[in-house]
């Protein structure tokens, strides 16, 4: 015997989250727990997230670490990308000052259990925002940095980083980070534990 699955609106969506232990993902009537975060998950978000606060102070580019929540209109998805970066103002949705609708470039940290997704469907949504304009992914099991921006209409160049020696370009903000920056302080021999 199958249980029925139960679709949540929007907006119930966020009266749970707002009062909730944990995150969770919304995802088109589905309410989805956010795995936890391991150690090399938060040192490489943090690492990004510092270099772009620092490197970016005085411009109009202001980054956003974990907390800030996207809604995603056009494929109703509330998600929390890993790091984000608004260009300008933010734009929030209807006035509230935790759920923004104009990220320029977001970046996940890969694990087990969302790879896959942060490739193909959640890229997918991230491309319907009329802003974004750069997407990077990270792994945090090996090093291994896959890199797209988007170019010309509806395509986007891709890069693969998989040397510490290399350096990426964010090539909307015309910044240079060293891979070895962006893995400082990661473990790799920790790469067991689901994050």
């Amino acid at each position: 015997m199958q249980t029925k699955q139960r679709y949540y609106t929007p907006e119930e969506y966020l009266v749970q989250e707002d009062v909730a232990a944990f995150r969770n993902e919304y995802r088109d009537g589905e309410i989805v727990p956010m795995t936890g975060g391991s150690i090399n998950h938060n040192q490489i978000a943090g690492n990004v997230y510092a270099f772009l606060k620092f490197m970016l102070r005085k411009t109009e580019f202001k980054p956003y670490i974990g907390d800030l929540r996207l809604w995603i209109p056009r494929y109703r998805q509330y998600t929390y990308p890993d790091v984000l970066l608004i260009k300008g103002q933010p734009v929030f949705q209807d006035q509230r000052t935790d759920t923004i609708l104009n990220p320029c470039l977001m970046i996940e940290v890969l694990s087990k259990s969302t790879k896959d997704y942060d490739r193909t469907d959640k890229f997918r949504y991230y491309r319907s925002i009329p802003e974004f304009q750069e997407y990077v992914l990270i792994n945090q099991y090996e090093i291994g940095i896959e890199h797209y921006t988007k170019v010309e209409g509806n395509s986007w160049l891709f890069r693969a980083y998989e040397a510490d020696t290399e350096t990426m370009l964010f090539a909307s903000l015309n910044l240079e980070m060293t891979v070895l920056d962006i893995y400082e302080n990661v473990n790799f021999n920790l790469g067991d534990i689901e994050g």
